[in-house]
């Protein structure tokens, strides 16, 4: 086994919490950390066993991703390796258990010729930390300070730490540990840094800081507002310190051009690319990111210190898919996005030269073909070309250019039928481009067959996608009582074909139900509450940023349902925007 990485080493991480997962039956699963809760409710000897397994799956994911050129992890996270006396006992005592564990683990990680980078949210706290530390900033950079100190003693496999400050724990996190946000503006972003990295740079390792936010508080738009950047890292110079930023101005979606903020600093930096797609089906069909994916490598030739990438190809979203990626025979359009992407970022192929070194492919015109028309499907049908192609920022927020699809749901709905209204200019257009992409479907089926490739993913993305090319015949032509029944009827028989509790199902929402909101209330919304461009206008500065934040909470506290409770239930919840 080699020591830690040079601090100038290029960095081609991937995730690697898919060996956490088998055996979980949870029906629908946070990806976006590990299952603690899971583990938290083993026994000992439990939890003992469980991790038999996982180390076996760690070695086989490690063994793979290593093939193919990856050279670090990431994994959740340092908050549950890193006893305190701030603690409760009862959590220090499942503390040493995880690092027990962990250390074996750690073990077979760098075994396979791989680093170690643990992940952690500012800040993770349990009941006793968070009424030992209160609202002090002093005292929660101290307790930072000390704790990363002593973990990097305790823990010197372990190559650097991966930072969020945007973003907490889901609503649904239930366990001894939960995340909240602290860091509320750029100059308390930049005060943090400046007192870790003296750590970092002493012990050697490197601090990887996301610049992921969503739009929660003053720096809520540190993702893509260059002015927000630049007060966040200003005075900085460290050797230890890389930035690590989405590649668009949202999160891993379509249509959506180059951040801008790749160019703002010097600062080395790496770039977040999503291989499981988690809006784009999870893997259980083809969502090629190939194209999309080239592009953006080519553009970022161009941007200072871009020294590598991390690649998500398993984290992300809140679903009941459960493919696992370099464990699970089934995850090969996640493999396939997973290899492509490091072809592309690490070698500066094009995408029929990366796809030309995938192993055992046996037709690869064919592959092309496929692979070429699920993005192209994707893009025409999935997405809503002619709104996904607009720029639409709220408050702090770009606003995604997927419509109408959210993880695992499917929306048909005359609220968004209002929306759209507004928003698509010729619906008939649209309509025809959705049906012109479910042909390529079909064709899509016999390559998979000529490829040896699994074609009932292709005929699951058909049913699927099918929904929504009906659906925009119920968007952008007036209502009758005919699309009605035959969105009722594709649905029942969607249902049929993937039965309630099928792991890879759809959930379809129809809501026939008219919006009570009239067409003048919305056009007034997006004409001066969503704007078109990046910047803040006096509108935004005096209504959307102060103003409306105070009407959202008071009126959610009067009527707490007026929000969908998808949106109130979801990840953190829609609250966050208004902060």
């Amino acid at each position: 086994m080699e020591s830690l990485p040079s601090l100038n080493s290029p960095l081609y991480l991937i995730d690697a919490i898919g060996p956490f997962f088998p055996g979980y039956d949870r029906f629908r699963i946070n990806w976006s950390k590990l299952p603690w809760m899971r583990f938290q409710e083993m026994t000992p000897d439990e939890l003992s066993t469980a991790f038999v397994t996982i180390r076996a799956d760690m070695r086989k994911f490690c063994r793979s991703v290593a093939a193919i050129g990856y050279n670090g992890v990431t994994l959740d996270d340092v908050p549950h390796l890193s006893s305190h006396e701030f603690y409760e006992e009862s959590v220090n005592q499942r503390i040493s258990l995880y690092r027990r564990e962990f250390k074996e683990l750690f073990k077979i990680i760098r075994e396979e010729g791989l680093h170690i980078y643990l992940t952690m949210d500012i800040l993770t706290l349990t009941p006793a930390l968070e009424k030992r530390l209160g609202n002090s900033e002093r005292k929660q950079l101290q307790f930072l300070v000390s704790q990363l100190d002593l973990f990097f003693v305790d823990f010197p496999e372990v190559a650097g730490v991966v930072f969020r400050i945007g973003e907490s724990d889901g609503l649904d996190i239930k366990e001894d540990f939960r995340s909240k946000l602290i860091l509320r503006s750029p100059a308390m972003v930049n005060r943090f840094l400046k007192a870790l990295l003296p750590i970092f740079e002493h012990h050697r390792r490197r601090c990887i800081f996301r610049t992921w936010t969503v739009g929660a508080h003053e720096v809520g738009d540190l993702i893509w507002h260059e002015a927000t950047l630049e007060k966040t890292v200003a005075g900085i110079s460290s050797p230890s310190l890389v930035l690590s930023m989405k590649y668009g101005e949202s999160d891993f979606f379509r249509y959506l051009s180059l951040n801008r903020n790749f160019f703002v600093t010097d600062i080395p930096k790496i770039v977040e690319l999503q291989t499981r797609r988690e809006y784009e089906g999870c893997g259980e069909f083809p969502s090629f990111v190939g194209g999309d994916y080239e592009q953006l490598a080519i553009e970022l030739r161009e941007a200072p210190n871009v020294i590598g990438i991390s690649v998500w190809c398993q984290t992300g979203g809140w679903t009941p898919f459960r493919r696992l990626a370099f464990l699970d025979p089934a995850a090969i359009w996640t493999e396939i996005n997973t290899f492509v992407t490091l072809r592309l970022f690490k070698h500066g192929e094009l995408v029929e030269e990366a796809l030309s070194h995938l192993p055992n492919v046996t037709n690869q015109a064919s592959l092309i073909e496929l692979m070429r028309l699920s993005e192209e499907v994707i893009l025409q049908l999935l997405y809503l070309p002619d709104f996904a192609r607009q720029r639409f920022y709220f408050r702090r927020v770009r606003i995604p250019p997927l419509l109408g699809v959210y993880w695992h749901h499917i929306f048909v709905a005359h609220s968004l039928k209002k929306m759209l209204e507004h928003l698509v200019e010729d619906g008939e257009v649209s309509i025809r481009a959705g049906y012109a992409a479910m042909a390529k479907i079909k064709r899509m089926r016999t390559l998979a067959l000529q490829c040896h490739l699994p074609e009932e993913d292709i005929e699951y993305m058909e049913y699927t996608l099918g929904i929504i090319a009906l659906g925009r015949e119920y968007f952008f032509r007036p209502f009758d009582e005919e699309i009605r029944t035959r969105l009722e009827l594709a649905k029942k028989q969607y249902k049929r074909r993937y039965p309630k509790g099928s792991r890879y199902r759809y959930t379809i929402k129809l809501d026939f139900k008219p919006f009570k909101l009239s067409g003048r209330y919305i056009s007034l919304f997006l004409n001066h509450l969503v704007r078109r461009n990046p910047g803040y206008r006096f509108v935004d500065k005096i209504i959307g940023l102060r103003l409306l934040s105070i009407v959202y909470f008071v009126l959610k506290r009067s009527r707490p349902k007026m929000v969908p409770k998808i949106a109130r239930k979801s990840a953190m919840g829609i609250d966050a925007i208004f902060k």
